[in-house]
């Protein structure tokens, strides 16, 4: 203990002597200043919108959704008003000749006398293009061409109706022939199309070639075939070339009966199936054979073998690559009727 009082007075000398001498400690670091007051930490939270005011809240945003999906509608009514009223008039140029002659919203469209093998009128007739399901025209002509039993029974295969894209048929069902060229041509069903196809001799394979076979027979210069429903864009053809194949068909009296069909009803092992006719024209006019095609490459394309009034004579309107639905239907109206108002001139009467 007492050397611990030594030592502090002898520590207290020195700092006493230091500071006489003039020597200065050094500085202790100033306190860093308080940093600028923020928000207080228990200023409150803006309050949660209550019950009533979630539902005020949700209603009002559904009734603008809703006010947005009805003028969406309104717009796109009103664009289609404004399409079908012209597709229902029609275009009319003057050729070189100064003739007034139909000008048409398609690729390519002609009229054909098949009684006398006479193009009426043509425009781009003899590009090749794509025809989608007009193909099953061809198909419906070389199945028949096997003099099949219509009766019969066939059952339905995956590979029909796998990616078929439009189709009443399941795979394992049991459906007659005579209701499977129906789907086909009425429907425009692909997985009847590619049963057909299948079912027949030489299979698939075989099948198509004797499409190719009969395309080449009746002077088809520009028609080929890859499948038998026409979901293949390299299924190739013309106007001319399908004004030709829709009035060759139309003399098979089976496949002529069909085409004429709006509705069909039928039963599979499993049950009823009633299909629709995807041609808007019968009803209106008298046909005797028509087919509708379409995919995005080929547009929107009918072939239509139709009876002028009070005659015997018929003309083939084909239109191939019109912009939509509506006009290829409105088109051929325009072609026909332009044809009959032409008759005494056209037919030589």
């Amino acid at each position: 203990m007492e050397g611990v009082v030594r030592a502090g007075k002898a520590s207290f000398r020195f700092v006493t002597v230091a500071l006489a001498a003039g020597f200065l400690l050094p500085a202790l670091p100033a306190a860093a200043a308080p940093a600028p007051a923020g928000p207080s930490a228990t200023a409150s939270a803006p309050a949660a919108p209550t019950a009533t005011q979630r539902r005020k809240q949700t209603a009002a945003q559904k009734r603008r959704a809703a006010a947005r999906r009805r003028a969406a509608a309104r717009a796109r009514q009103a664009a289609a008003n404004r399409a079908l009223k012209a597709a229902m008039t029609p275009r009319y140029r003057t050729d070189n000749a100064g003739n007034t002659v139909p000008d048409v919203r398609a690729e390519a469209a002609i009229v054909f006398n098949p009684n006398t093998g006479e193009v009426l009128w043509e425009e781009n007739s003899r590009a090749p293009r794509s025809i989608a399901s007009i193909t099953k025209v061809m198909t419906a002509i070389v199945f028949m061409a096997d003099e099949p039993s219509l009766d019969e029974f066939i059952t339905i295969a995956r590979s029909d109706v796998t990616r078929a894209s439009v189709t009443y048929m399941r795979a394992g069902e049991r459906i007659r022939l005579r209701d499977v060229l129906h789907l086909a041509l009425i429907a425009s069903d692909n997985g009847a199309a590619r049963a057909l196809a299948r079912t027949s001799e030489g299979g698939m394979q075989g099948f198509v070639a004797r499409m190719n076979e009969k395309a080449s027979q009746l002077g088809l210069q520009s028609t080929r075939f890859a499948e038998p429903s026409g979901l293949d864009a390299n299924n190739i053809s013309s106007a001319y070339d399908v004004s030709h194949m829709i009035s060759f068909a139309a003399n098979d009296p089976t496949i002529g009966a069909v085409m004429k069909k709006e509705t069909h009803k039928f039963y599979t092992d499993r049950r009823a199936i009633t299909i629709k006719s995807t041609n808007k024209l019968l009803g209106d006019y008298s046909i005797s054979a028509a087919k509708t095609g379409f995919t995005r490459k080929a547009g929107f394309c009918l072939a239509t073998l139709l009876n002028m009034p009070g005659s015997t004579d018929q003309v083939a309107v084909v239109v191939l690559g019109a912009p939509s639905s509506v006009n290829r239907f409105w088109e051929t109206r325009h072609l026909f009727n332009w044809v009959k108002d032409k008759a005494a001139d056209l037919f030589h009467q």
